[in-house]
């Protein structure tokens, strides 16, 4: 081999690229579980002083791990709610991830099981991290392991929560403003990465108008006009995009 040819460059070693996307992932979720897991604290904390077992907590985050719906599926519970109401409020609550996953990269995911967790873990703090332009480049591996953190720190902070309730007063105000509290920062961090005013304006109007018609049902009501905004405002921008002029 000609010694003044380049030298070719080395090839990744598979050890050293996953410990490089975990410590990516681990870094990538790290403001997220800021929020997250005292988030999950929150949770614990209310299933205890709602009466259950602690381990409900553990059983709520690992495996419904639904975020804002386990606040709600905790007083459902609590009040025996019919099945048909528990489905509906499921639906209602997360039917933006179904908007979520129009544009979440699973594509990069491998693997079967990979992706199977991948779509059971798309919750808003990862689809906020991954919306960024920075995210357009993270590998699959690096996505998956960021939904792991994600899920830990909210899973690890329920059941830290639950285990501390016992030593907790009774009654905490603002307990109930946590989950309020962290979709906020969300929405700020989102609209810094973007700056899309016109989404911005949409969702605060949709808000105000879902108060205005049916201050009870603001929720779905709001969450119905934005989608149809969003739908209104993308089959304008389609019709207002200038058609690719053909090749010669």
């Amino acid at each position: 081999m000609d010694p003044s040819s380049p030298t070719p460059p080395d090839r990744p070693v598979p050890g050293d690229t996953l410990r490089a996307d975990l410590a990516r992932a681990l870094r990538d979720s790290g403001s997220v579980g800021l929020g997250a897991f005292p988030m999950g604290v929150t949770f614990g904390l209310l299933v205890v002083q709602s009466g259950l077992p602690w381990w409900w907590a553990s059983v709520f985050s690992g495996v419904i791990y639904a975020g804002s719906l386990e606040f709600l599926l905790l007083g459902l519970v609590l009040a025996a709610a019919p099945l048909a109401t528990v489905a509906v409020t499921a639906l209602l609550v997360n039917l933006r991830h179904v908007f979520y996953a129009l544009s979440f990269p699973l594509h990069r995911v491998g693997g079967r099981l990979g992706r199977a967790y991948s779509t059971f873990a798309l919750s808003d703090e990862a689809y906020a991290v991954t919306a960024t332009d920075a995210a357009r480049m993270f590998p699959g591996r690096r996505i998956l392991w960021l939904q792991v953190f994600i899920h830990a720190y909210w899973a690890g902070g329920a059941s830290t929560g639950a285990l501390l309730g016992a030593v907790v007063p009774a009654r905490i105000t603002g307990l109930d403003f946590a989950v309020t509290a962290l979709f906020t920062v969300l929405a700020i961090d989102a609209f810094r990465a973007r700056r899309d005013v016109t989404t911005a304006v949409l969702a605060v109007g949709c808000a105000l108008a879902g108060r205005a018609v049916l201050p009870d049902q603001l929720l779905p009501v709001a969450f119905l006009l934005f989608t149809v905004a969003l739908l209104a405002r993308y089959a304008r921008t389609r019709r207002e995009r200038p058609c690719p002029t053909p090749a010669t």
